[in-house]
C-alpha cells in the first residue's frame, strides 16, 4: 500500500505555515517517517493519502495497516497469453507476488482454455486467470498493479485505446465487474516481454500439457 504525507509546517513564530508533500512510500514507512517528523515539534497538522485519493490521520493509518496486514496485500500481477491458432487454443500464466503476515509470498499458476479466437482474447483470458486467483487467495478493496506485454489489453482495460471488437467489450464488461466486486483498484503497466518471462513461461508450458500450480513464500 503506498501513501504520501502532507506535512503542514508552523513556523517557531508559531505565525507563518507552509506545506510538503513527500514522495509515495510504503504505509509503514510513511509511519515512521511521521513519527520523526512529529519529533521536530514544528507539525500543525499530519495527514497520509493513498493514490485513489483516500486520506487518513496517522491513528486511522495504524490501524489500517493493522487489519490489512494478515489479509494478502501489495499485490503484483504479472500475466501472459500464448494463442495456438491452428487448434483455437490458449495457455495462460499468471504470477502473483504478495504479503501477508509480514512474509512475501509467490503463486505460480497456469491453464489451458480452448475455443479462443485470437492471442487478444488469449491475453483476456490469462488476466481473467489472474483476477479469479486474486479472488481465491482472498484479496479485496486494495490497489494491485497488473503487468503484462500486451499493450492492446492494458490499454483497452485503462481507457487509453478504443475497443472495436465485440469479444473484447465483453471481457472488459466481464474483468470490470469482477474488479468491482472484490473492490480492487487495478494499475496497469506495459512491460517487455523479457520482464515478463514467468508468466511468459508458464503459457508455453501449459500449451505443451504442463500444468503448474506453487505458492511460495521468498
Amino acid at each position: 500500500m503506498k501513501v504520501s504525507i502532507t506535512w503542514e509546517y508552523k513556523a517557531s513564530n508559531g505565525k507563518a505555515y507552509t506545506t510538503f508533500t513527500s514522495q509515495w512510500m510504503a504505509g509503514t514507512e510513511a509511519i515512521q517517517l511521521a513519527k520523526d517528523i512529529e519529533k521536530t515539534g514544528r507539525v500543525q497538522s499530519l495527514a497520509f493519502h493513498d493514490e485513489e485519493g483516500e486520506s487518513w490521520t496517522k491513528k486511522e493509518l495504524q490501524k489500517l495497516l493493522k487489519e490489512v496486514e494478515t489479509e494478502p496485500h501489495n499485490l503484483i500481477v504479472y500475466f501472459d497469453g500464448g494463442y495456438h491458432k491452428e487448434y483455437r487454443v490458449a495457455g495462460l500464466g499468471v504470477v502473483i507476488y504478495f504479503e501477508q503476515n509480514n512474509k512475501p509470498y509467490r503463486i505460480r499458476k497456469n491453464e489451458v482454455v480452448e475455443a479462443i479466437d485470437s492471442n487478444n482474447d488469449a491475453e483476456y483470458a490469462a488476466f481473467w486467470l489472474a483476477l479469479r486467483e486474486l479472488e481465491t487467495l482472498g484479496a479485496h478493496h486494495l490497489p494491485v498493479t497488473f503487468r503484462g506485454d500486451s499493450q492492446v489489453v492494458l490499454n483497452q482495460l485503462g481507457g487509453e485505446w478504443p475497443v472495436f471488437e465485440e469479444r473484447e467489450n465483453r471481457w472488459i464488461d466481464r474483468i470490470e465487474a469482477k474488479l468491482a466486486e472484490l473492490g480492487l483498484k487495478p494499475h496497469y503497466e506495459s512491460i517487455g516481454r523479457a520482464e515478463n518471462k514467468e508468466a511468459d513461461m508458464l503459457a508455453t508450458q501449459a500449451l505443451k500439457g504442463e500444468i503448474i500450480f506453487s505458492r511460495k513464500q521468498l
